[in-house]
């Protein structure tokens, strides 16, 4: 090995111990993700509450965890570092108060008292060593888990035909919403789904508790006591002065104002919020359903998004003359709203199914144009939306392909279940 590699290496490696969160970019190579692996909650999906519960079928358990190791070995294999939700969590609140806390807190945001069990729940998981208490809250709490003997009160008695005390969480595995690395901070965020509301306070644990994260100085762009939504599908990070946010049906203009605002407020690296407008329906969930970045000058594109001669809202935030407001200028074009703020002269948009009316639709169902960017040029996909990945190959980008069959039933691709942790700059 030579001495300018093994400074390099070594540069590296200070780096990810300084920085426990440093991700400026949506393609520098990936070196640590957080995932979660599909688990007991997807079992507790029944067809009278998928709506709740934002899901559109219900998975096969073995296959969707076999796929999903699948995907998890894939990024493994290109020597990715891969931490698993779940166990962040247990070790995050190992300590008997952290824990309680915890409980306490899962509990309140479940709204626990609806159904007067917050008492009876709380001792019930903490009756269970913390990995299988976090299992368990995950999962979520059947009404008849509990032993008649242990409701002494008429309303817990008289149980309504709901059958759970605390809803389960099927769309955990789609690390990407909850929080958002941007640079060496991220956005815990507010999720706009009573449903998945949750699902951040797993995040606000980590950070403030674990081990890896704790004792460091991570800022908060945005946290998830603020009062408009927003979620990380939607959050892009083009490079480490240009973000791009959409808003969607799930991420509101407010809230990626206030994330502009604070980023320009604590002198981050980054001079440019791009908002992307985009239709508001379940089709286009997030902005990363619709549109990612595979390589430096290349996206992904689902033409829909679009009207005719490309023509859509996007809006530049920048700093604006003081603290507390940002200069906004819109553009109707995204194309040419994306060469501008990158600097490029030449930009290729890639459309999902080849801008064919019925396959374009069909594999931007199936997340089409949810690319995982592992490195510059460098895609994971679902392996079931062959032209498209055909497509990116013509284009020179190299495609990885990822079982999917049950993964794709939850309406989110690789981009969706993974969480960046660390990634490499990118070098110019």
């Amino acid at each position: 090995m030579s001495s300018l590699t093994e400074v390099t290496l070594e540069r590296e490696t200070t780096n990810k111990l300084k920085h426990p969160i440093h991700v400026t970019s949506e393609i520098g190579t990936l070196r640590t993700v957080m995932l979660k692996r599909p688990g007991k909650e997807v079992e507790n999906l029944v067809p009278e509450f998928l709506q709740r519960l934002l899901f559109d079928d219900i998975p096969y358990l073995p296959i969707i965890q076999r796929e999903h190791d699948y995907f998890a070995e894939t990024l493994k294999n290109r020597g990715i570092e891969v931490l698993y939700l779940e166990k962040l969590v247990t070790e995050a609140i190992s300590n008997t108060e952290i824990k309680k806390q915890f409980v306490d807190d899962i509990l309140r945001e479940s709204h626990a008292n609806v159904n007067g069990a917050a008492k009876v729940l709380r001792d019930y998981l903490l009756s269970f060593p913390t990995a299988e208490m976090v299992d368990k809250i995950m999962s979520g709490v059947l009404k008849k888990e509990i032993e008649a003997s242990r409701k002494t009160h008429l309303y817990e008695l008289m149980e309504d035909h709901y059958p759970f005390y605390l809803d389960p969480m099927p769309n955990l595995y789609f690390t990407r919403d909850p929080a958002a690395s941007i640079g060496n901070g991220l956005s815990i965020n507010k999720m706009r789904e009573p449903a998945r509301r949750r699902e951040s306070l797993f995040m606000e644990y980590i950070i403030q508790h674990h081990p890896r994260f704790a004792g460091h100085d991570i800022p908060v762009w945005l946290d998830r006591d603020y009062e408009f939504p927003i979620e990380g599908g939607d959050e892009l990070i083009l490079n480490d002065e240009v973000i791009a946010i959409g808003v969607s049906s799930r991420t509101s203009a407010r809230a990626i104002e206030k994330l502009a605002l604070n980023l320009f407020k604590k002198n981050s690296s980054f001079k440019k919020v791009l908002a992307v407008e985009i239709p508001k329906c379940r089709a286009f969930m997030h902005l990363d359903t619709v549109f990612t970045m595979v390589d430096h000058d290349k996206f992904t594109i689902h033409p829909a998004i679009q009207g005719p001669q490309g023509n859509m809202n996007v809006y530049i935030l920048e700093k604006g003359p003081d603290e507390e407001h940002v200069t906004i200028s819109h553009r109707s074009n995204l194309q040419e709203a994306l060469k501008e703020a990158l600097k490029l002269s030449e930009l290729i948009l890639i459309p999902c199914g080849g801008g064919d009316e019925i396959a374009s639709s069909r594999e931007q169902w199936n997340d089409g144009s949810n690319t995982l960017a592992i490195a510059p040029g460098v895609v994971v996909t679902y392996d079931r939306n062959y032209i498209s990945n055909d497509l990116l190959r013509q284009y020179g980008i190299e495609v990885i392909e990822v079982l999917s069959s049950e993964l794709s039933r939850g309406r989110g691709g690789p981009r969706c279940m993974s969480m960046p942790i660390i990634r490499d700059d990118l070098r110019n």
